[in-house]
């Protein structure tokens, strides 16, 4: 939706030049307020008028399970206070995108059928970096559809070695 990223676009920029070489304890506090931010019922009832600033803040920090260092409350507070709260996922996205602009990598989600963990893992991170000439941060998903191999997006790339999909695949050829 480009309204949120014209919106979140100058939260994710300030946050950035304002974390300086703490970026990945930024993105670590920010992906947790994504999470929460996300949430259906915790919109609603930041949105309600009744609701105050202090309330909202309160509630979300809160249900945050690690504590939040001065600039994660800082962060909140503005947020709440620009009724901006819905954003905050947008705007962990693209912070997100400029620290890896920054480092030179990029996040690729691996789907798997199974748990991927270890040596499994890390030599399939490899083969990945290498396929897709450079550094990734592999995040694993299970999804148990799959009945075996991989799916790996990386940005608007995406790589199926799945069962499923070679069975789909198979099904069309089939049909034609």
């Amino acid at each position: 939706m480009a309204e949120l990223a014209t919106i979140a676009r100058p939260y994710a920029e300030a946050l950035f030049k304002a974390s300086g070489s703490d970026l990945g304890g930024t993105a670590a506090w920010l992906d947790e307020l994504a999470a929460i931010a996300a949430n259906a019922q915790l919109q609603q009832f930041v949105g309600d008028p009744g609701v105050t600033a202090v309330q909202a803040f309160d509630v979300i920090s809160g249900v945050v399970k690690t504590t939040l260092p001065e600039a994660a409350k800082n962060f909140l507070r503005v947020v709440i206070d620009n009724g901006r709260i819905s954003v905050v996922p947008e705007i962990a996205d693209q912070f997100r995108a400029l620290k890896n602009a920054q480092s030179g990598s990029s996040d690729a989600t691996v789907y798997s059928a199974f748990p991927l963990e270890g040596a499994a893992l890390t030599d399939l991170a490899a083969t990945l970096e290498k396929r897709f000439g450079h550094k990734l941060n592999v995040k694993v998903e299970l999804e148990p559809a799959l009945i075996g191999g991989v799916r790996v997006v990386v940005g608007d790339e995406v790589l199926d070695t799945s069962i499923k999909a070679r069975l789909e695949q198979m099904k069309v050829a089939l049909i034609s």
